[in-house]
């Protein structure tokens, strides 16, 4: 039986999901129907955190599999549109390198002070759809949507600074409450 409970997650997971025929797509030079599911992706990204905080629908699956699907689309998009030559290299790296560095961090916080419940900023959601919206940009390109080239190379530019304020945020941060927290197991008796 199914309970409207559970929508968020159902919409999680066809967004992970998603991302193989996405990346098909992408690959396969249906740039279309790679757009059609990029923008698939990040509304139903908005439409399960609306529905999981509205109705209290929250899940300790939901809280790692929502950024996980975020991460993974984001990533092969990025991988797939490097790999064509639409994004630059350094780009892709700088996005998925983020995550990597953030991901790194966490497990090893973890690791010597326990659990911990992180929550996105303010700076990392806009960061998040900034990423989005250059994917959608660049597929719009490519499948034939005329646009100014400073938009592009705005966005290039917008994604990079933000993807690395993001990164600094992220160290400065959990780099503090680490350094605390050691500090706080020094002093306790």
């Amino acid at each position: 039986m199914f309970s409207w409970r559970f929508l968020p997650n159902l919409l999680t997971v066809t967004r992970i999901i998603g991302v193989v025929p996405l990346v098909w797509f992408m690959v396969a030079g249906f740039y279309g129907w790679a757009f059609l599911f990029a923008v698939l992706s990040g509304l139903s990204d908005v439409l399960d955190g609306y529905l999981a905080r509205r109705y209290q629908w929250q899940s300790h699956f939901g809280g790692w599999a929502d950024p996980l699907a975020d991460k993974l689309m984001l990533s092969a998009s990025y991988i797939t549109l490097a790999y064509l030559a639409v994004l630059p290299i350094w780009l892709s790296a700088l996005v998925i390198g983020k995550d990597v560095i953030i991901i790194v961090g966490a497990s090893i916080y973890r690791y010597l002070f326990g659990r911990f419940h992180a929550k996105p900023s303010v700076l990392s959601k806009i960061t998040t759809l900034s990423q989005l919206v250059l994917i959608w940009l660049e597929l719009s390109l490519l499948i034939g949507v005329s646009m100014p080239a400073w938009l592009e190379y705005g966005a290039l530019v917008g994604v990079a600074i933000l993807t690395l304020a993001t990164l600094c945020q992220y160290v400065w941060v959990w780099g503090r409450r680490a350094w605390q927290r050691s500090h706080q197991s020094e002093v306790a008796p």
